[in-house]
């Protein structure tokens, strides 16, 4: 899409069924911008819910890190979060 994204419905409520039974918990999402940069864009601000979620932007070789809150610092709907791989 060139837009914005969309979790497919049906995976996503596998995965929350299996996060209920035990499974991996469902901490966040990802997507990319190809052609922008790794900040959430206003699109991502209007569909994210203020769920705690982690939303992981990638872009250009970089990725950003930002939660999903009620009057974020980013778009009034992220907080920026550091994001260590180890």
């Amino acid at each position: 899409p060139d837009r914005h994204f969309e979790v497919d419905p049906a995976r996503l409520i596998a995965a929350h069924k299996a996060a209920r039974s035990g499974g991996p918990a469902i901490i966040g999402v990802w997507h990319s911008h190809p052609n922008g940069h790794c900040q959430p864009s206003s699109e991502d601000a209007r569909a994210a819910a203020p769920d705690g979620m982690v939303w992981v932007i990638v872009a250009n070789g970089a990725a950003g890190c930002w939660r999903a809150v009620e009057a974020g610092a980013v778009g009034g709907r992220f907080d920026p979060v550091v994001l260590a791989v180890s």
